[in-house]
């Protein structure tokens, strides 16, 4: 008795046969994904360490520009001193009159001044004010009656800070007070 149809034996087979076609296909697909996948991702690792190495270009160059012309402010602003410096030189070629000459150098003075003080330098002129070992150097130490003792009777150098920060100190002479108290070196 033959029949058309299949035995189950060979039913199991074909579907077995298929459902490995199946898998195979699948994985395959899945396979390629994951390829494609890892591909894309290795595009965004390499591209963002390109990106890094430009960033840190960029950030190089940009401090090396900031040191370079850090002073250019400054610079710009000393310039009027300057010229009002050669303008002095120039004029006293020919000058008969002192007077004159000490008015553009005063004038010149404040200008100097005026543009350190715009860039943060200003002057530390302690005269009358307490002796601060930490901003005025003491050069010497006179008697003074006038004086309050362990203040500052007179300024040889002025001392400066830019930014609140002492670059020098101020050369100064303090006072002992009067005459018959020990100094600060009799005791020590």
């Amino acid at each position: 008795m033959s029949s058309d149809k299949n035995t189950p034996e060979e039913n199991n087979s074909d579907e077995g046969e298929t459902i490995e076609e199946q898998s195979i296909e699948d994985l395959q697909k899945e396979l390629a994904e994951v390829q494609a996948k890892v591909a894309e991702y290795w595009d965004q690792v390499v591209r963002s360490k390109a990106e890094m190495e430009n960033i840190k270009r960029r950030a190089t160059r940009d401090v090396e520009n900031a040191r370079k012309y850090s002073v250019e402010k400054f610079a710009s602003d000393l310039l009027p001193v300057v010229d009002s410096l050669e303008q002095g030189i120039e004029t006293s070629m020919n000058a008969t009159d002192i007077s004159t000459l000490r008015e553009g150098m005063e004038m010149t003075t404040k200008m100097l001044i005026s543009t350190l003080e715009k860039q943060g330098l200003i002057q530390v002129h302690p005269r009358g004010e307490k002796f601060n070992p930490e901003y005025h150097e003491a050069m010497a130490m006179l008697e003074s009656p006038d004086i309050a003792e362990d203040h500052v009777i007179n300024v040889f150098q002025k001392g400066y800070q830019l930014n609140g920060r002492l670059v020098r100190p101020a050369r100064v002479v303090v006072s002992r007070g009067q005459g018959d108290a020990p100094s600060i070196d009799e005791q020590a």
